[in-house]
């Protein structure tokens, strides 16, 4: 079973990929993932797998980049840098050919190696800025 960590790393290696069947098998099933930003949690596997797909698409070349990885019990934090170019479908309209770069934090618990609960931070106001996009 791997630790936090290696799942977390696993993680940024499937998001990297754009494979969303990787990325969403790191989850557990009845996972929970809230970004700050956006509100409303991600709740179960395959939402997740929905999530990925459909972020992906929109930015098909999108990166992130860890800045700092720490563990603490089943906890694994990671910073990170991150960007892609805006191609398609997004936030209810299609694609600008923007590309945005920004920075953030998630925390991962890590339960008998899968991801049981995600919450991430970081700017929403700075992103959508950078593509053109209203906050509300």
């Amino acid at each position: 079973m791997q630790s936090p960590r290696g799942v977390v790393l696993a993680w940024v290696e499937a998001f990297n990929n754009r494979d969303a069947e990787a990325a969403a098998a790191l989850y557990d099933e009845d996972a929970v993932n809230l970004q700050v930003a956006m509100g409303e949690p991600t709740v179960g596997r395959q939402a997740m797998r929905d999530g990925f797909v459909y972020f992906f698409r929109a930015f098909p070349d999108n990166y992130t980049t860890p800045v700092n990885l720490f563990m603490d019990g089943e906890w694994a934090i990671l910073e990170w840098t991150g960007g892609g170019t805006w191609q398609g479908e997004f936030a209810g309209k299609p694609g600008n050919g923007r590309s945005f770069e920004i920075q953030g934090c998630g925390f991962f618990q890590v339960v008998e190696g899968k991801i049981k609960f995600q919450r991430g931070y970081w700017d929403k106001a700075s992103w959508f800025n950078q593509l053109g996009l209203p906050l509300g």
